[in-house]
């Protein structure tokens, strides 16, 4: 048995919390017609409902923000009638769960985009990465720069997907600003060489992704609004020459908007948390909400940043995919069951609801 101070409830704010132990956004390649998720969906989340909170799949706020096939958006009506099976299945096993919104700019493929158009980024160069597309991997399509008069549309968007949310449900949104995506594409300069009032500087650099998170927070409430970023980590192919203070910066303005977390991928996502060297205790400190640590953690490493006041929240990815009760089996020292990395993106019910809990070994 482990030390409880995981376990126990915890206030994020206007809601409650069993535990401190989150389910991290993955994305599984599975929404059906029209990227609606289906009922299939429903199951997974609802048998993850233990988790004191769910983050969902990374969910695209608009056609144009679509990155990998068969991926959920929030856009139509259809969408939200989709995600409020989930929301309801979720919230009928006492779980919590808040919606990731995505952009993911220039990590896309003309087949993805509407009418076969060039994806959209700060600036007009080539990602070198791959996405999920037609049944298999594929080098990203050369994107286009956003013009200044479009960028406002993807503000509004964000705002329209958040509301989306709600209706849909959900106990609050996640604003996606991590892992190489649009807003992080615009806060780093190996993807934004603009010369106008979104590229240059730090306070330049970070305009849109606080724009955004502003406007989310005033459609939906700061209290219903997280958001993740990423400040080192290499993930599809992004480089920033100055992360710490370009993050510093970002934290202390996403601080003065009153979020009610910021969710820090911590190192490179799936990989080293010592990737480069980077100071999260200058975040944590600079952010007076609730900090959720991701990346790499164990239950002992959980405890042991937590027992440091160095993170509030734990999110766990890989490890909920396989095991739907992950919460039970960390309180309880359980073994975990093996993941199968080649049900993780795209299929049907193997690899996504079939993995056992605890109670079905038993039986």
């Amino acid at each position: 048995m482990t030390d409880d101070a995981l376990f126990r409830p915890y206030a994020l704010g206007g809601i409650t919390l069993a535990n401190r132990i989150v389910m991290a956004p993955l994305t599984r390649n599975r929404a059906g017609d029209g990227f609606v998720p289906g009922e299939l969906a429903a199951t997974y989340y609802a048998q993850r409902a233990s988790a004191g909170l769910i983050v969902s799949e990374a969910t695209q706020i608009s056609r144009q923000g679509q990155g990998y096939q068969d991926t959920p958006g929030i856009y139509t009506p259809a969408q939200v009638a989709g995600w409020r099976r989930v929301t309801d299945a979720v919230h009928a096993k006492g779980g919590r769960i808040f919606l990731q919104l995505w952009h993911v700019g220039r990590i896309s493929h003309v087949d993805l985009q509407e009418g076969g158009a060039a994806p959209v980024a700060p600036s007009a160069i080539r990602a070198e990465t791959k996405t999920f597309v037609n049944g298999g991997f594929a080098d990203v399509s050369e994107p286009r720069a956003l013009r200044l008069d479009e960028i406002p549309g993807i503000v509004a968007d964000f705002r329209r997907a958040a509301a989306n949310a709600l209706e849909a449900g959900f106990d609050g949104v996640e604003v996606h600003g991590a892992n190489g995506y649009l807003l992080d594409q615009f806060a780093k300069d190996g993807a934004n060489r603009r010369a106008d009032a979104y590229g240059g500087s730090v306070e330049n650099r970070a305009r849109l992704m606080i724009e955004v998170a502003r406007a989310v927070a005033e459609e939906v409430g700061a209290e219903r609004t997280g958001i993740r970023i990423s400040p080192v980590s290499p993930a599809n192919a992004i480089t920033c020459s100055d992360p710490q203070s370009q993050f510093d910066y970002i934290v202390r303005e996403l601080d003065r908007l009153g979020l009610v977390y910021l969710h820090v991928v911590e190192g490179a996502t799936g990989g080293p948390r010592d990737v480069v060297p980077f100071d999260y205790g200058a975040l944590r400190r600079a952010f007076r909400n609730t900090y959720l640590a991701n990346n790499g953690l164990t239950l002992d490493l959980a405890t042991s940043k937590l027992a440091a006041d160095e993170a509030d929240l734990f999110a766990f990815g890989r490890p909920f995919i396989a095991n739907p009760d992950l919460v039970e089996r960390l309180r309880t020292s359980a073994p975990l069951n093996p993941l199968d990395p080649s049900t993780l993106y795209g299929g049907g019910a193997r690899g996504y609801t079939d993995y056992p809990a605890l109670a079905d070994a038993a039986v």
